[in-house]
């Protein structure tokens, strides 16, 4: 089943968001397997907020454990993640 992951991360600024997400597109392993989409920007109370597609909750988890080691180097730890199922995720096809 689809999943909608969503992380706040509290007193990240776009460029500490950037920075991270460089690494982790930069990382051999990525993309991995049941990622869908991704969505950033500022939470409006001075953070960050990811919004992410899977394919699964199993998908998604198996991806956050390869980044932890990226989120603890550029500090980004402070972290709160919501899963929901997602009744609908659409995405449109390549080219």
């Amino acid at each position: 089943m689809a999943v909608i992951v969503t992380l706040e991360f509290p007193g990240v600024d776009e460029e500490g968001y950037r920075h991270t997400f460089d690494k982790i597109t930069g990382a051999p392993w990525f993309p991995t397997p049941g990622f869908l989409a991704h969505a950033a920007g500022p939470d409006g109370a001075g953070g960050w907020r990811v919004i992410d597609f899977w394919d699964s909750e199993e998908a998604y988890r198996m991806f956050a454990r390869k980044t932890l080691p990226i989120l603890q180097e550029t500090g980004l730890t402070s972290v709160t993640t919501r899963i929901d199922k997602a009744v609908e995720v659409v995405v449109p096809p390549p080219g």
